[in-house]
């Protein structure tokens, strides 16, 4: 969570409209946040983490996934990306890894 406070507070002063969903979110409030996202064009990013962003939730709005802080389980990952890659999605969709070079990440 603390990449995705980051990456929120660089988002925030640039003035670009955006959404959060992370392990504080409550699971009522989660649907409503994934609809908005996929419906309102003028959202221009959607932070989560990856492990809130896996199972069950889909993001056919997306046609970009970057992921920023890879997960240990490659799985983890892997599911997130696949967020984007539903039944419904019309875009095409690039996934960007970020990776620090001389990371443990860099060598997997």
């Amino acid at each position: 969570q603390q990449m995705l406070q980051i990456l929120e507070v660089f988002v925030r002063d640039r003035n670009f409209s955006y959404l959060r969903m992370d392990g504080t979110t409550t699971i009522a409030s989660r649907q409503p946040l994934i609809t908005r996202y996929n419906e309102d064009k003028s959202i221009f990013i959607f932070l989560l983490t990856t492990r809130v962003g896996g199972l069950g939730v889909n993001l056919t709005g997306a046609d970009r996934v970057i992921i920023y802080d890879p997960d240990w389980n490659p799985s983890t990952d892997t599911q997130a990306r696949e967020r984007a890659w539903r039944i419904g999605q019309k875009k095409q969709v690039t996934v960007y890894r970020l990776l620090t070079a001389g990371t443990i990440e860099e060598k997997i």
